[in-house]
């Protein structure tokens, strides 16, 4: 009889799995957002006045004393519209922001908790609700971060994470904080105009339980595909997707790639994300002033699209709220290459092939958009079998040579500049 309830709910299960379809809304927002292609990520609390990046108070620091950061929390800098101003001027189509990290501090004006940015800063601004507004007149779209997990909460149910932190172990009240994130999530899908997107993050402090962890997530899931038919669902959550999830997150790594460890699940059919960071950290960190050079991101994002996913690119602000000088230099600078050649980034699925030790490609209806980014390199086969008719340089209209052996295309690159970041070569294809 035993094994015959288990059968049961284990059906009952893979029905449920099978059942979640996504709505039109959401189909429509998947496509949205498979075109964008690009977009900027912001994580910013009270974390970023220790300057030790988002982690510092898993890392020692007591909750109780961390806590009195807020009332030194003043980010007299922090303007909606220049944010929005130069995150649009990098040709970024989304932006998605920390509305709540595990350090539990609420970015916005939650009726939840005192623990947020309007009621425990002097500041007393919701910079969630100026942030929207200066998105949609810049008609970026807003996804918003949401951590499953809280590191100061006394309901949260003691994780492999936040040990050092203050908290109490033995306590512990799931359906208190169930309730408490889910009235938070209604708050942020009712009070803040449209949101593309809900990023949940922190999954994975329960992946050691010796029980299976029941986030209840298909309830919650379902909850946010009602409040805005339209908002999608994603779970950095470093497995296959789950039911009820409309977008796959990378972390730090392409998909099929794994170089941080954190990305070696399968890829799915859904639209797909990889998040990275410019320099090292997520949140601000004072030491941490290696940022990446504008070629060298250039070349990830054109990677990342070559592979038919996006790029969600991080920023660190201030504490005073402003975006770092080095951020704001990429951004400028990424632009400006966008200027010139989104258009084989926009709209564009993964090319006919994967990346090559060369540079990668991307495909719109009969063009494939061929990406060289090694200025050294002067002829390339290209593994596929559409036939080229044509070809010719993408930012100058002038041909370029190829030859067809057997199922190969081969391209004669000429002499490049050194600086060049990327030689895109059109193909028109059959």
């Amino acid at each position: 009889m035993k094994k015959i309830v288990i059968l049961i709910v284990a059906l009952a299960a893979l029905f449920s799995a099978a059942a979640y379809t996504p709505s039109e809304e959401v189909r429509k927002s998947q496509a949205e957002f498979a075109a964008d292609r690009f977009g900027i990520f912001i994580h910013w609390g009270i974390y970023s006045m220790f300057g030790q990046g988002e982690w510092y108070l898993n890392y020692g620091p007591l909750a109780e004393e961390y806590a009195k950061a807020a009332r030194g929390f003043y980010p007299a800098d922090f303007d909606a519209d220049s944010w929005a101003e130069a995150i649009a001027g990098s040709g970024a189509r989304y932006v998605c922001f920390t509305s709540r990290h595990h350090d539990g501090f609420s970015m916005w004006d939650t009726g939840q908790s005192d623990y947020n940015i309007v009621d425990a800063t002097p500041f007393g601004r919701d910079v969630l609700r100026e942030l929207s507004e200066a998105c949609a007149r810049k008609n970026l779209a807003l996804h918003l971060y949401y951590s499953h997990l809280d590191w100061t909460r006394t309901d949260y149910p003691w994780g492999r994470t936040g040990h050092t932190t203050g908290r109490d172990s033995t306590l512990c009240d799931w359906e208190s904080y169930y309730g408490f994130m889910n009235r938070q999530l209604t708050e942020l899908l009712t009070s803040y105009g449209p949101v593309r997107a809900i990023w949940f993050d922190g999954y994975w402090d329960h992946d050691s339980d010796s029980v299976p962890f029941d986030w209840q997530l298909e309830e919650q899931y379902a909850m946010i595909h009602r409040l805005q038919p339209g908002c999608m669902v994603g779970n950095n959550h470093h497995i296959e997707p789950l039911p009820g999830e409309d977008i796959q997150i990378f972390e730090r790594d392409v998909p099929g790639e794994n170089s941080a460890g954190l990305s070696g699940q399968g890829i799915s059919r859904l639209p797909l994300e990889t998040c990275n960071t410019m320099n090292g950290m997520w949140g601000y960190k004072v030491q941490d002033t290696e940022y990446k050079d504008t070629p060298t991101l250039v070349r990830y994002l054109v990677k990342t699209a070559g592979l038919g996913a996006n790029l969600l690119l991080n920023i660190g602000p201030l504490p005073s709220g402003a975006l770092p000088s080095q951020s704001l230099e990429r951004l400028r600078e990424i632009g400006e290459w966008m200027k010139v050649y989104g258009e084989t980034i926009y709209g564009t699925e993964a090319g006919d092939f994967k990346p090559q030790p060369w540079g990668a490609a991307t495909r719109k209806g009969s063009k494939l958009y061929v990406h060289v980014l090694d200025p050294g390199v002067r002829e390339i086969e290209l593994p596929m079998e559409a036939k080229v008719k044509s070809a010719r340089e993408f930012a100058g209209g002038k041909p370029v040579r190829f030859s067809r052996d057997g199922s190969r295309t081969r391209l004669s690159i000429p002499v490049q500049p050194e600086a060049t970041i990327d030689y895109v070569v059109e193909l028109e294809t059959e």
